[in-house]
């Protein structure tokens, strides 16, 4: 993919937390730290992130699991 270079103005604060950030090797630099949140909100408004974490589920694994723990708080559950 083919990247262009453009300037922006971020607030002191953020900056330094990116600095943190890259210092930390969480990322290798601030361009990349930007990009993966500029990536990352995208997504999120386009709803391909819930999509993918949907695809990631199994359904017979998260029925088992919300089974397994209604079936032990019944027992607890107060008579009406």
């Amino acid at each position: 993919m083919s990247k262009s270079k453009i300037a922006i103005t971020l607030a002191e604060e953020t900056v330094k937390y990116l600095d943190d950030l890259v210092k930390k090797e969480v990322f290798a630099n601030r361009s990349q730290a930007i990009q993966s949140a500029v990536d990352e909100k995208i997504q999120r408004m386009t709803g391909h992130r819930l999509a993918e974490e949907c695809a990631r589920l199994h359904p017979g694994e998260e029925q088992e699991l919300a089974e397994e723990s209604i079936g032990s708080e019944t027992a607890e559950w107060p008579e009406y």
